[in-house]
């Protein structure tokens, strides 16, 4: 006659199988589990690189002209000067005439070039003071503006499309001192 412990000892030998297949199903379940989080971190992380990749070439492509354009500014700043100092007598002058009109014919032109490739000016008088496209290089005490107002522009600056060129270089506005007191 067998006894309880035998049994049990029977029954227990008879589950073996049953619950080692278990345990092996749920080790490869937690094993596909992490393959699965694996491959979709992969793939999150492939698209990211794609996506900088795209952008890194899009702004190559928007800004590769940037040390060209920054080298160009000081051609549109002499042609600016050149036309400033021409005396307003040598403009009726049918002897510069041609001269002058090639002149601003040619700063026309350079301004047309930078627009088409994003390049524009920086409006600077008037405005207050933006340390993001503006370079204070003076102070001037004044009634007649609010403090922080550009009053002066000493040189221009230009955006080449949401980025910084070249900050424009301003004096601005301060409250004017009390006399006398």
């Amino acid at each position: 006659m067998m006894d309880e412990n035998e049994t049990v000892r029977e029954d227990t030998a008879a589950d073996a199988p049953e619950v080692a297949e278990h345990d092996r199903m749920q080790a490869m379940e937690a094993e596909l589990a992490e393959a699965k989080a694996a491959v979709l971190y992969a793939q999150a992380e492939t698209q990211n690189v794609r996506r900088r990749l795209e952008k890194d070439a899009q702004d190559a492509r928007a800004y590769a002209a940037t040390g060209f354009a920054r080298d160009m500014l000081s051609v549109a700043d002499n042609l600016e000067r050149a036309l400033q100092a021409i005396p307003a007598d040598l403009h009726e002058d049918e002897r510069f005439k041609g001269l002058i009109l090639g002149i601003e014919a040619t700063a026309r032109e350079l301004t047309a070039v930078f627009e088409r490739n994003g390049i524009v000016k920086i409006t600077a008088l008037g405005e207050k003071l933006d340390p993001h496209r503006h370079q204070a290089m003076v102070e001037l005490p004044t009634a007649d503006v609010e403090p922080g107002t550009i009053v002066q522009e000493m040189q221009a600056g230009y955006m080449i499309r949401d980025r910084l060129l070249r900050p424009s270089l301003v004096g601005v506005a301060k409250a004017a001192e009390a006399v006398g007191a």
